[in-house]
């Protein structure tokens, strides 16, 4: 019996970004179509981490040679934790962006801005990019968790990922940049440049979470006997 114990994990984000590269080469057919329709389920109401969740589950069985179907992204076996995630992450970006109630019928009235005021201003825009890196930062093993993991409880979850990301919180920032830069790439070059790069960062994105639930993962049975060893 497989159970997990979360800890800090050692994150190798060049081996993340060369296995992704080779594994969406390998399988690119697969790959392309599922994050097609990915790309779809996210068009529907509060689907966009479950497809994405159901779209990692799709890589790991696609990579182990199991019999998947790219249809399996249409799964909503993990909505409500998913659902709940969403509704929290959503209420925490309403708060964060709360005072710019009072900004903006100041803005409006430009003529009247002072120095002050903009200082304030680029205080809290840069206060609230922060705080979203943060998060995401925090967050990051949450989808591999309830999706590869099994953890239904959102707070859990939230928990482990934490624990997780202890000291990784750099390389990981890095991480997020670089794939964010390389999809942005495809968007600038269009057709064919979307079509690569775009997979490429899901895939990129699943080999860093899929390492990081094989190092919290542990076989209970394994263990046992380890131990019966001494």
């Amino acid at each position: 019996m497989m159970k997990l114990n979360a800890k800090p994990v050692n994150f190798k984000m060049g081996e993340y970004i060369s296995n992704g590269y080779n594994f969406l080469k390998s399988n690119f057919g697969d790959i392309f179509v599922a994050f097609l329709l990915c790309f779809v389920m996210s068009i529907i109401p509060f689907c966009g981490l479950l497809a994405i969740g159901n779209f990692y589950r799709y890589c790991r069985g696609l990579r182990r040679g199991e019999k998947v179907s790219s249809g399996d992204i249409f799964n909503f076996d993990n909505f409500m934790p998913y659902f709940i995630m969403q509704l929290i992450l959503i209420g925490g970006l309403l708060l964060i962006y709360i005072p710019m109630i009072i900004f903006i019928p100041i803005m409006a009235n430009g003529d009247n801005l002072s120095a002050g005021f903009g200082i304030l201003y680029m205080v809290y825009m840069l206060f609230v990019y922060v705080a979203i890196i943060v998060v995401l930062i925090k967050a990051f093993y949450m989808t591999a968790l309830i999706s590869l993991g099994g953890i239904t409880d959102v707070k859990t979850a939230w928990n482990m990922s934490v624990t997780m990301g202890k000291g990784n919180g750099l390389n990981m920032f890095l991480f997020i940049l670089v794939v964010a830069i390389l999809g942005y790439l495809g968007i600038l070059a269009c057709g064919i440049g979307l079509l690569l790069t775009i997979p490429f960062v899901y895939t990129a994105q699943y080999f860093a979470l899929e390492d990081g639930m094989q190092q919290i993962e542990y076989d209970e049975i394994k263990e046992i006997g380890s131990k019966n060893e001494f």
